[in-house]
């Protein structure tokens, strides 16, 4: 298994707490339930969830925020992630 400081969830949650300063951020590798699908990298860090409340989306609408984050994570979308599924939400909307 890889040092916590090496994997891509960490990287990711390392630029997101960056950029974002969120009061609540979970994120997921779902890479094992893709495992073996066509197009599936097989590296097991390669299919996320994110679920993210930040201030930062206040007033946004939803295609604002995936922007926000995909430029946020521009290089491991170029490179291991090849799915990103995401939820971001200000901290006044529910989080259910």
């Amino acid at each position: 298994m890889k040092d916590a400081e090496t994997t891509v969830a960490a990287t990711m949650r390392e630029k997101l707490v960056r950029e974002f300063a969120p009061s609540r951020l979970e994120i997921v590798n779902e890479s094992h339930l893709h495992a073996g699908h066509r197009n599936s990298p097989g590296t097991g860090e390669s299919h996320f969830r994110i679920l993210m409340v930040s201030a930062a989306f206040a007033g946004k609408s939803r295609l604002e925020r995936h922007r926000l984050v995909n430029r946020a994570l521009a290089a491991e979308l170029k490179g291991k992630v090849h799915a990103l599924a995401l939820r971001l939400l200000a901290p006044d909307e529910t989080v259910a």
